[in-house]
């Protein structure tokens, strides 16, 4: 496979793709094979469109150039993200990186915009095209050019879970459709003596300009603060719990400073009958080693929980069944009886549905709610319940 063979060429310690620079190297990789191929492509494209008189040919022509373009910020994108982190951004440069793949989106788009103008030209002063059967295989070949760098692209996004290499695997797939129907206008052209050129010069436009719609809300996302991947919620979740006396956790939120630096901060519910000097030391080491195995930082707050009160955990039961009621509570946490005698508080967190926005005032009637049912079975008992955010986005 050419894809497994560049690779194993040209990237050092290939399969290290947790370490930065190896991370770089396949940036660098998939960038400089995307400039040199396009440019050949743009190079052949354009003679192509000269010679035949083709305003579709011309524009993938310059769709290519534009491609181009990319690549070389595709390479620039993941040398700048790479620099170390400063005074100015402590958390390093890593998001430079999804600015490099906003920066192609907009480029992408560009290209659309200004060969709508040209096509729609072509349809109010057509020209004759001549179709040239060297010409037409020429476009063929370009075709599946494209279809190999996108899956080149995809190949090397996939391994190091790059943003800006996706964006280029999704052009190329895109510039293969619109070759394609390029190819087909020029072959129609023998038949057909309206100026389908034109048309189908339009056509191609408006795909470019809706691939670089989706491609700049792709980019903008992880800019945004998109909630994180489900694969590494549940690999962080799983590994808390291989540690001894951490029996639950809650309120994980992941920072994405770029790929590869990501801040997480986990809540871990441990017994508070046990030594803390002890649970002390599991959490460092907790914190210490799935940092380095999912390749971020991690900082783990600590919630004593009473594991042995029945009375506590009677009440708990109890209260879970009655979340029931309320569709809009995810799960509960931090679940606790304070006070003495007849003058007792349960105090604990709910967390509310990512996709349901409340307001304080809705929040504030939420657990008012609650309480009231609460006080149906614990009468002499008040509810402090505090209502918090499902920063996950994960069903």
């Amino acid at each position: 496979m050419l894809s497994n063979f560049l690779v194993t060429k040209f990237v050092k310690d290939y399969d290290n793709v947790t370490d930065r620079s190896v991370r770089n190297s396949y940036g660098y990789l998939g960038g400089v094979m995307g400039l040199i191929l396009n440019l050949i492509l743009f190079i052949v494209k354009l003679s192509v469109g000269i010679i035949s008189g083709s305003i579709a040919v011309t524009a993938d022509a310059f769709n290519n150039f534009s491609d181009s373009a990319s690549s070389l910020i595709t390479i620039l994108g993941f040398k700048l993200s790479s620099k170390p982190p400063d005074k100015e951004h402590p958390f390093g440069h890593g998001r430079i990186e999804y600015i490099s793949a906003l920066i192609v989106s907009f480029l992408v788009l560009l290209v659309g915009i200004q060969f709508v103008k040209s096509s729609f030209s072509r349809i109010t002063d057509p020209k004759p095209i001549a179709f040239n059967i060297i010409i037409f295989s020429l476009l063929v070949l370009s075709i599946f050019t494209k279809i190999w760098m996108g899956k080149f692209n995809v190949f090397l996004g996939e391994k190091i879970n790059s943003q800006a290499l996706k964006a280029a695997s999704t052009d190329a797939f895109a510039d293969v459709i619109t070759s394609s129907v390029v190819a087909l206008s020029l072959l129609l052209s023998n038949w057909i003596t309206f100026p389908i050129d034109g048309y189908i010069g339009i056509a191609v436009a408006l795909f470019i300009i809706y691939s670089g719609f989706n491609l700049i809300k792709e980019t903008l996302d992880p800019l945004l603060g998109e909630a994180p991947e489900p694969e590494l919620v549940e690999a962080i979740k799983s590994k808390m719990f291989s540690y001894e006396y951490i029996g639950g956790v809650h309120d994980l939120i992941i920072h994405n400073y770029g790929p590869g630096r990501c801040i997480a901060t986990i809540h871990a519910e441990v017994p508070m009958n046990s030594p803390i000097a002890k649970i002390h030391e599991v959490i460092d080491r907790a914190e210490r080693e799935i940092s380095r195995e999912l390749s971020l930082t991690l900082v783990i707050h600590m919630d004593p929980i009473n594991t042995d009160c029945k009375e506590v955990q009677a009440a708990q039961d109890l209260t879970l069944k009655i979340l029931k009621n309320y569709p809009e509570v995810k799960s509960m946490h931090d679940f606790r009886i304070v006070g003495e005698g007849d003058v007792k508080n349960i105090i604990f967190d709910i967390v509310v549905d990512a996709d349901i926005h409340l307001s304080f005032q809705e929040e504030d009637v939420l657990a008012e709610k609650i309480n009231a049912s609460l006080k149906n079975f614990y009468p002499e008992y008040n509810a402090i319940i505090t209502v918090d955010r499902d920063f996950l986005g994960i069903s």
